[in-house]
């Protein structure tokens, strides 16, 4: 059934307007903004498609590469949605530079997820707070192989020095999708704390990412 031969109260945009936007489904969400479907395939069986692999989180974290996958998503939708992605991102980035980062410890493992967990390869990322634990800056330090990647303290070192840096919350991916830590993060943690600890930087968290979860290190007791 197309948008259009429903009825005028069923139809997402005019419900989103009537009751606003919590009344509406995932799939009724992003069919407004697909605004159509293709031949064949009307926009909610579309968005229903889009949503099947990974649900909302998953098409925020989608690459180009894995929109290009969709068929009947054309040049014009993927721009939308890879724009969707960075206004989110953009949105988390703002709360976290102007109030204090752990005022909500879920919006910095959201930024963090939004940032890498698409990543086909292994990333470490450096948050870099202020005094007042705001953020000053997310830096990608590191790129290594699916399983491994070399991180080197004294850039670490340096880069929060350059920012001014109070403290840091450390972030990797694993592109597996397990978000448990291994024996070589932990030691990496304990190394980079110490490392820090030398120009007064203190480690608040090292942050695991996978698709559609995280870790928290600290949370877990393991700083």
């Amino acid at each position: 059934m197309d948008i259009r031969d429903l009825p005028a109260q069923a139809r997402p945009r005019e419900k989103l307007l009537d009751r606003g936007p919590q009344a509406l489904s995932d799939v009724e969400l992003l069919a407004i903004l697909l605004r159509t479907g293709m031949a064949g395939k009307n926009v909610f069986a579309l968005a229903e498609e889009l949503l099947a692999p990974g649900g909302v989180a998953g098409l925020l974290h989608a690459s180009r590469q894995q929109l290009q996958a969709f068929k009947g998503l054309g040049p014009a939708k993927q721009a939308e949605l890879l724009a969707v992605a960075e206004l989110a991102r953009r949105s988390i980035g703002q709360q976290l530079r102007e109030r204090e980062a752990f005022h909500s410890p879920g919006a910095v493992k959201q930024y963090l997820q939004l940032h890498l967990a698409h990543k086909a390869h292994e990333v470490f990322a450096v948050l870099f707070l202020d005094s007042q634990n705001r953020m000053l800056a997310l830096e990608e330090l590191f790129r290594g192989t699916l399983t491994q990647t070399s991180v080197y303290p004294r850039e670490v070192v340096l880069r929060a020095l350059h920012h001014a840096s109070s403290a840091v919350v450390l972030a990797h991916n694993h592109p597996s999708g397990s978000v448990q830590p291994s024996r070589a993060d932990e030691a990496l943690t304990q190394n980079l704390k110490a490392s820090l600890a030398l120009v007064d930087v203190r480690v608040l968290d090292h942050i695991i990412v996978g698709h559609g979860q995280t870790l928290s290190m600290a949370e877990q007791g393991l700083l």
